[in-house]
């Protein structure tokens, strides 16, 4: 009898110890990005890690927030329908904050202030301003602001692109006549190629940036929030514009 008690006692011990365990798991937060945006979410060449601006933003809000973050490389279609469908748990990918996304999913307060300038051929002297692209072959990535606005513009023809160094390298090899992006993109494609590409006129969109959350989940928003506010009072903002938009 008491060998029976002895090995219930033992039993009901393990059986805390598993359930004390499962409830102390911390569940990981799955973060979807398009890492083809440079200086902003980007594949290392040498180490294959994904790295850029909004990297270490999100970092730094997850370990303000104690979070346990998972960043996931995807494309930007895919992350898009992904975020709609809480595929993921959230999104950081130099996302625009527009009336349509914010139906479909959460945002956090904005964190970066943006918006699109047309990058030609460095010789090129017959497009100043989203007024000489009429008529033109342009470039944006599928789905983004570019895309649209590209669209607004009369007698322009849109081509559209997975990957926005794909637009880019068409350009550079003369197949478009323009590229349409956010300016920080355009900024670094213009930095590593100043003898073949330059920027032309002025940002002509008004855009902010934002940490796409799924829609059912209020209380990552509000950490996400949290967290975020923590790091711009450190002024990691800043830090951030001059380790990656400034540069050397």
């Amino acid at each position: 009898m008491k060998r029976y008690l002895l090995l219930v006692l033992v039993g009901v011990i393990i059986l805390s110890l598993v359930i004390s365990g499962c409830d102390n798991k911390t569940t990981v937060i799955r973060i979807a990005t398009d890492a083809t945006w440079p200086p902003f979410e980007y594949v290392d060449e040498d180490t294959k890690d994904i790295v850029g601006f909004d990297i270490d933003l999100i970092n730094a809000i997850a370990e303000k927030e104690g979070l346990e973050i998972e960043i996931i490389n995807v494309a930007w279609d895919p992350l898009l329908a992904g975020m709609a469908q809480c595929t993921y748990d959230a999104a950081i990918s130099a996302m625009t904050i527009t009336e349509e996304r914010a139906e479909q999913f959460l945002f956090s307060d904005p964190y970066f202030f943006a918006g699109q300038i047309i990058t030609v051929q460095i010789d090129n002297t017959d497009i100043n301003s989203k007024y000489d692209l009429s008529g033109k072959v342009v470039g944006a990535q599928i789905g983004t602001t570019g895309a649209i606005e590209v669209e607004k513009i009369g007698g322009a023809t849109l081509r559209t692109y997975d990957d926005i160094g794909l637009a880019m390298q068409d350009l550079m090899n003369g197949q478009i006549d323009a590229v349409v992006a956010d300016n920080p993109l355009a900024l670094s494609y213009v930095g590593e190629n100043p003898d073949e590409l330059k920027t032309v006129g002025d940002v002509f969109t008004d855009e902010n940036y934002g940490i796409a959350i799924c829609k059912d989940n209020t209380e990552l928003q509000a950490q996400i929030n949290s967290g975020l506010e923590a790091v711009m009072e450190e002024g990691l903002i800043d830090d951030l514009v001059e380790e990656w938009l400034v540069g050397d």
